[in-house]
């Protein structure tokens, strides 16, 4: 009897401790996130989301950066040896194409000038002298052959008058050389002359100044560094495998990391067909189409360029 009763008491132990585990396991199953669900909201299309996606499927983009660049940009450098006599600008000028510079010691060749010139107006009246003489002789000529035709005159003097008249005129072709000989002197101390003037080139700025006045110069020593302004031209390189993908005409849009808050249309200008063996690269120039803003020559500027597939 006692047996019995201690059979049926574990029994009811037994499937008590069942239902209660099977409670914490329902408990459990529904407390714990489905790892399904977690992710997208309630209502949200995951079309819409694809939808969001920040570039487009059939495009490539690459980042370039180079120098902005200006076409014209030159040392000027003396042309002639001499002493600077005048500084007529200084650095910081903008300045128009022809202006005076600066100015050398001119007094020896302008006296060296006029000298050629009086040389020239001299050999130019002697030619003038020998024109006449020349009319002269050509008169006596005629009447020697009237004479002659008269028989009143031997050969032999009209012959000597043909000769003469002949003379003269090589005489006439020798001075007219030596004319043409005094002018081209004159001429090329002309050009000495223009010489002593520095001028700007072309319309430009002033970046920098070399010499001082009084300072000797010789022939090729920097004077000034100049430099055009506009129009600004973005240079920068890309790899062989983008060859034949870059166009003339094509559209980027230029910023700089001193400005990055401005950004500049651009057009690619040219695209050199040579790569460069040592770094597998060729070039591409871009011109700036709009207004340049703080931008200047010599700064490092960065585009985002679309390479299309």
């Amino acid at each position: 009897m006692r047996n019995a009763c201690f059979t049926v008491l574990l029994a009811v132990l037994l499937t008590v401790c069942g239902c209660d585990d099977g409670s914490k396991d329902e408990t459990i199953a529904a407390a714990a996130p489905s790892k399904n669900s977690a992710a997208t909201p309630a209502g949200t299309p995951t079309d819409a989301l694809a939808a969001k996606s920040p570039a487009a499927e059939n495009d490539d983009f690459v980042n370039v950066a180079g120098p902005l660049i200006v076409e014209h940009q030159v040392e000027v450098t003396a042309q002639r040896d001499g002493t600077l006599a005048k500084i007529k600008t200084d650095a910081g000028a903008r300045v128009k194409a022809g202006t005076l510079l600066a100015q050398l010691d001119d007094r020896q060749i302008t006296a060296n000038l006029e000298a050629g010139r009086a040389k020239s107006r001299g050999i130019e009246n002697d030619l003038k002298n020998w024109q006449a003489e020349a009319e002269v002789i050509k008169a006596d000529l005629v009447r020697a052959q009237r004479l002659w035709d008269e028989g009143l005159l031997p050969q032999d003097q009209l012959q000597h008058a043909k000769f003469k008249a002949e003379s003269q005129q090589w005489d006439i072709k020798r001075v007219s050389e030596n004319l043409n000989t005094a002018r081209q002197e004159e001429r090329s101390l002309e050009l000495e002359l223009e010489k002593t003037r520095i001028t700007a080139p072309f319309d430009c700025l002033v970046a920098r100044r070399y010499a001082r006045e009084g300072q000797s110069v010789a022939r090729g020593d920097k004077l000034f560094w100049v430099t055009a302004e506009s129009p600004l031209l973005f240079r920068f390189t890309l790899p062989e495998k983008f060859m034949g993908h870059v166009r003339i005409g094509q559209q980027l849009e230029v910023s700089s990391t001193n400005a990055p808050q401005e950004k500049h249309a651009a057009k690619i200008r040219e695209v050199n067909s040579v790569i460069d063996p040592s770094s597998g690269t060729f070039d591409v120039l871009a011109e700036l189409t709009g207004a340049r803003g703080s931008l200047r020559p010599g700064m490092t500027a960065s585009s985002r360029l679309p390479i299309p597939r």
